[in-house]
């Protein structure tokens, strides 16, 4: 897995070329990079990649990947994204009015762990409710 892999997401694409540029992503857009790309990179290379944000040196970075890992973050879901946007003032994905845009589950194939954790959540919400 790959950078090119991550491409395959407008949204990831988006945020790359962001990062690319040197832009300030947000604490969201960063927050949403590590969950997703953490998938398809090292760990070594998340942190690269957050770190051309010129609003995230090296320690941030780190600990942000750290936080996700250990809390075991899934990528989150269009509307959770939607959410996030709304808090910052970079747009973490271009198209919000494209029902694909910032669907990181249509256009990425995550290890089937990632699925799994999803529906086993979502059988536990059943149980409690």
């Amino acid at each position: 897995m790959a950078l090119k892999d991550l491409r395959e997401s407008a949204m990831m694409s988006h945020l790359l070329d962001a990062l690319d540029r040197g832009e300030d992503i947000g604490h969201y857009g960063r927050l949403v990079f590590a969950m997703v790309a953490r998938y398809f990179l090292t760990e070594k290379e998340v942190i690269e990649q957050l770190t051309k944000d010129r609003d995230c040196d090296e320690e941030k970075a780190r600990g942000l990947v750290k936080q996700v890992e250990a809390r075991g973050y899934n990528p989150p879901k269009r509307e959770r994204i939607l959410e996030w946007m709304e808090q910052q003032d970079f747009p973490i994905c271009e198209s919000t009015n494209d029902a694909e845009g910032c669907n990181v589950y249509k256009s990425l194939n995550f290890p089937r762990e990632v699925y799994e954790k999803i529906a086993a959540y979502y059988e536990q919400e059943q149980v409690v409710a």
